[in-house]
């Protein structure tokens, strides 16, 4: 498993039940395989977490979530990304 997302900085700062959360979820999308990351991306996006994350802790976790994707299926998380801070009220 690839773990050098646990190197960056903005990890230092965010809680330990966030950071086991982000482990857990590494390790699924690490398992998954490459198609059917998108089903697991829109059901973990559509699933209520116990979570609020910030806007770099969101930023990370699309990283780790996109990593194994394609240019095409990024390009699809990020129309998602935008349209649900658009219905969701939040500003860019």
């Amino acid at each position: 498993m690839n773990t050098a997302w646990k190197q960056d900085p903005r990890l230092k700062t965010m809680n330990q039940e966030k950071l086991n959360y982000l482990t857990k979820l590494a390790e699924t999308v690490e398992q998954t395989p490459k198609d059917k990351l998108m089903p697991l991306f829109m059901s973990i996006a559509a699933g209520s977490s116990q979570f609020q994350f910030t806007d770099a802790e969101t930023e990370l976790l699309v990283s780790i979530l996109t990593a194994k994707m394609s240019p095409a299926e990024k390009k699809r998380v990020e129309m998602l990304r935008t349209l649900s801070k658009k219905f969701g009220g939040r500003k860019k």
